[in-house]
């Protein structure tokens, strides 16, 4: 089968695609048939072996494993034998967990006990692979508060894919979220729910007079010290990012000891069937729907990667494998 590799840590261009031999399922595993997968920021992450403190799960001098790519939506092509949950010529989507990729490539193996459901039955191969990753984290975040007491939210990176999915399970929940994202995502964002916008190219959002009771930071372009201020008493900073001198896992561990005004969260990633079947049905209803910037073929998985690392895109950048998805 054909498969996105790379044997050492590196820029994208240490990536190419290649042969390699199909995997065989064990007695709990789905071989899947991939028809789209996605590029994030946490298969760069994992690629280039930055932060460094992916090593010990990714590999210490060299990639653990190959393959690359962790989200994926296609069909089942074999079950192992104490399989029961699924049957092969199920359409289905999920999310590999990160130290163990193989997502970019025509077939993969997946646990049925892991982060994979059936695919929503309204969604494209394409929708549905770039679902489960921004989500996923988005509703992690989310959970570590109680939105019914805490309604207003600041999302620093509304347009991304975790952004731009917290938007979306914010407002499903009742909240009023103000989004903070570029010009040219403004009328994305909007058509998502979001109460307020704030452009950050011509307004810095740290700088406003208004209030939050949490802010949700999913991008490298902030931290707590700036964004203190903009919460209530009793509010809550939350981060996808290990900020300067990696100090949200510290602080999330030091607030709640010392009762601090407001509390830091920082939660490991930890991806689950039951978060997958969620978000199957929340598509399905009508109330989550992932947004796309671009799709590669496989074979442009270096470009797809590239444009990902600008730093530019806007929600999901998806990689078809299948042409028939």
């Amino acid at each position: 089968m054909r498969a996105a590799v790379h044997e050492r840590y590196g820029p994208p261009s240490v990536m190419r695609i290649a042969e390699v031999a199909r995997p065989e399922p064990g007695p709990r595993d789905l071989l899947v048939k991939v028809h789209a997968s996605t590029m994030n920021r946490s298969d760069c992450g994992f690629r280039a072996a930055k932060p460094f403190i992916v090593r010990p799960f990714a590999g210490l001098l060299r990639p653990r494993h190959a393959v690359s790519g962790t989200e994926f939506s296609g069909v089942v092509a074999a079950i192992g034998r104490e399989v029961t949950e699924f049957a092969e010529g199920d359409a289905v989507f999920g999310r590999l967990q990160d130290e163990r990729p193989g997502a970019h490539a025509e077939y993969l193996l997946t646990p049925a006990s892991g982060a994979v459901a059936h695919k929503p039955s309204n969604l494209s191969h394409e929708q549905a692979a770039a679902i489960c990753d921004g989500a996923m984290m988005a509703a992690m975040y989310l959970r570590q508060v109680d939105l019914a007491r805490h309604p207003r939210i600041l999302v620093n990176g509304a347009s991304g894919a975790i952004g731009s999915a917290a938007v979306q399970l914010a407002k499903a929940r009742g909240a009023l979220v103000t989004a903070v994202c570029k010009t040219e995502s403004i009328e994305i964002v909007r058509a998502l729910g979001a109460d307020r916008i704030v452009d950050y190219r011509r307004e810095d959002f740290t700088a406003t007079d208004a209030v939050h009771d949490i802010v949700l930071d999913v991008v490298p372009t902030s931290s707590f010290g700036r964004c203190r201020h903009l919460l209530r008493e009793g509010g809550y900073y939350l981060s996808a990012e290990l900020g300067p001198w990696c100090q949200n896992p510290l602080l999330a561990l030091w607030t709640p000891l010392a009762r601090s005004r407001v509390q830091v969260r920082f939660p490991i990633p930890f991806y689950r069937k039951w978060e997958a079947s969620a978000l199957k049905d929340l598509a399905e209803a009508g109330r989550f729907t992932p947004v796309i910037d671009r799709v590669y073929p496989l074979d442009e998985i270096v470009a797809a990667a590239e444009y990902v690392e600008t730093g530019e895109k806007i929600g999901n950048v998806v990689i078809s494998v299948t042409v028939d998805a």
